[in-house]
């Protein structure tokens, strides 16, 4: 039986569609490659079947290859991730530090990982007004050095 190039459309949208059933988001790319050599079979008909089984491997792992090192989105929030959502933050003391170590409370010009103010301690004495910037968080205290 020679493979006409409807069956690897077929194929394709078969392998796309249970990709809606187990949302894995990898046998996407095997209906695409699919596609790929069900169009190319519909130019060149004479195409042998082990060329279209091979261009068939190659364009999946192309088009997962491409996917997960390029076009993936990338994780642009700092959700659950406390220490690189907020090292590098600056922000305002409201309420400063008796001698070094003592905890304060800074305020932060936009939320940080959903709140405004946070505790705070310091090597130095903090003094109202003082702008510092986070450099570590230690459970629910934050790290700072004035600047």
């Amino acid at each position: 039986m020679q493979i006409e190039w409807w069956h690897w459309v077929v194929a394709g949208f078969c392998l796309i569609g249970f990709e809606l059933i187990v949302p894995s988001f990898t046998m996407i790319w095997f209906g695409l490659g699919a596609l790929v050599v069900g169009l190319f079979k519909l130019l060149w008909p004479g195409f042998p079947e082990a060329g279209q089984v091979l261009l068939w491997s190659l364009a999946s792992i192309c088009f997962t290859v491409l996917w997960f090192k390029y076009f993936k989105p990338q994780n642009r929030t700092h959700a659950g991730m406390s220490k690189g959502g907020i090292v590098g933050e600056t922000g305002i003391i409201l309420r400063g530090t008796e001698d070094s170590y003592g905890r304060g409370i800074v305020r932060f010009r936009i939320s940080v990982l959903g709140a405004d103010e946070w505790n705070c301690f310091a090597e130095e004495v903090l003094k109202v007004g003082d702008v510092v910037r986070v450099v570590d968080i230690e459970g629910q205290i934050l790290k700072v050095i004035k600047i």
